[in-house]
Order: C-alpha cells, then sequence, then structure tokens
C-alpha cells in the first residue's frame, strides 16, 4: 500500500510571534511544490494565531505540541483541544520524549491526552521512542510495545485513522545521531506489525509512521527510502526555512 508521506515540524520552545510568523510563511511556499505529501508544524502556543493567519489558504496542517484531555477547568498550564481549535490547529503532538523524560509523563497520562484530543476531533501525532540505556539492554521492542499499546489504550479501529505514530529514539534527539536506516526500518515495521495485531492488518497497513530523531537533509531521502517510514517528526532543521524545505521536498 502506497502511504502518503506526512512531514512534519515541531518548534519547540522557539520563536516569538513574528519570528513564526516570517518562518510559516516560507514553510508554505517550500509545501506548494509537495503536492503529494502533507506537511504539518507546530509552533508554540503562543504563536499558533499567527502562524495559521500566515498559512491561511496552505494546505499545511497546524499543529499544538501538547493538549490536555478536557474543554476546560481547573488545569493550569494546560491547553485544551477546543482552545487549540480555537487558535486554528487541527492536530496535536502527544507523548514527545521531552514530555516523557523532562515532565514525567506516563503512558496512562499519555492516553488521556490522547482520547482527549480524538474526542474532540483532533488529529493526534502519538510519540514512541527508547532511551539509550533501554536500547543497549536490549529493551526496544518491549518498550515500544508498552508505550504503544498504552498511548492506545481504548482508541477504536475508526479513530485510529486519526492516529499518526512517530517513532523517535531519545537517544537521537538533538544529539545529531541518527538511528540507522536498518534501525529505524526495524522499528517501524515492529509497530506496524503491533497495530495490525491490535487492531487489523488493513489498519496497520494504512497508518503514517514517522521518524524523529535528527533528522536533516543529509539523511532525509534515505530514511523516507525504507518501506515502513511514512515521513518525518522533524526538530531542529525545522526551524530552518530552508533546511525544513529541502526535507519536505525529499526525493
Amino acid at each position: 500500500m502506497v502511504r502518503r508521506a506526512l512531514i512534519a515540524g515541531n518548534w519547540k520552545m522557539h520563536m516569538t510571534t513574528g519570528q513564526a510568523k516570517a518562518l510559516a510563511a516560507r514553510v508554505g511556499e517550500a509545501a506548494k511544490q509537495a503536492t503529494d505529501r502533507d506537511v504539518l508544524v507546530a509552533p508554540p502556543f503562543t504563536a499558533i494565531p499567527a502562524v495559521a493567519g500566515a498559512l491561511a489558504g496552505s494546505e499545511v496542517i497546524i499543529a499544538g505540541q501538547n493538549v490536555c484531555w478536557e474543554e476546560q477547568g481547573a488545569y493550569t498550564g494546560e491547553i485544551s483541544p477546543v482552545m487549540l481549535k480555537d487558535l486554528g490547529a487541527t492536530a496535536a503532538i502527544v507523548g514527545h520524549s521531552e514530555r516523557r523524560q523532562i515532565f514525567g509523563e506516563n503512558d496512562d497520562l499519555i492516553n488521556r491526552r490522547v482520547t482527549g484530543a480524538l474526542g474532540f476531533g483532533l488529529t493526534v501525532v502519538l510519540c514512541v521512542g527508547e532511551t539509550l540505556e533501554e536500547r543497549e539492554s536490549g529493551q526496544t521492542l518491549a518498550v515500544l510495545e508498552t508505550q504503544v499499546q498504552g498511548g492506545l489504550e481504548q482508541v477504536s479501529g475508526e479513530d485510529l485513522a486519526r492516529i499518526v505514530v512517530a517513532y523517535e529514539p531519545v537517544w537521537a534527539i538533538g544529539t545529531g545521531k541518527t538511528a540507522t536506516t536498518e534501525q529505524a526500518q526495524e522499528a517501524h515495521a515492529f509497530i506496524r506489525r503491533l497495530i495490525g495485531k491490535r487492531y487489523e492488518k488493513g489498519l496497520a497497513d494504512q497508518m503514517r509512521i514517522l521518524y524523529g530523531g535528527s533528522v536533516k537533509p543529509a539523511n532525509i531521502d534515505e530514511l523516507m527510502a525504507q518501506p515502513d517510514i511514512d515521513g518525518a517528526l522533524v526538530g531542529g532543521a525545522a526551524l530552518d526555512a530552508e533546511s525544513f524545505g529541502r526535507i519536505i521536498n525529499f526525493k
């Protein structure tokens, strides 16, 4: 099955409103050339309205970098799915390794975010991945199974169509290290088999699985040549319009 590629840029805690607007405009121009693939950007919450304005009329998807599961309430520091949609976002990243590693989010909390976002009509990019210690001790596949199963708890086969999984080995994020194409392909194929066992092969074949972890212009073509890699979740390189434009227009 040919799956439509998705190139996603996670801007993390970077960009003032003005900077974000300027970058979004350039991303929109680069995306015009890529008619056979999807492009997503996840600016800081504060910049989403400016980015939405800069990308008005384009096909670029706008995502929040996280999302709460409730519409409103006493959740200081959180942002609800309704608020994200009001700002102009239609998707949300959930379970990013930095949320897991720095802020201590576990699979139960991540699952609440996943189901909450789905319940309000958002598309979810569910991130999973192992630490260096877990990889070196041979736990990679066990960790992926726990995180995938935990993240998809109570998610129906129908809702699965609005989930994208991003495999991001923690040891490769922002370090300059990248999983080899063989390591990345092995993890992606394993995740697809897990989805097939939990749901059915047809749904697994349709699911887009992205690779994240020091993706850059120099390695995007080789990564995208792998049969189970359907796109990329890009960090640092997404902050540079020229670099991200090259990644969007991979060959």
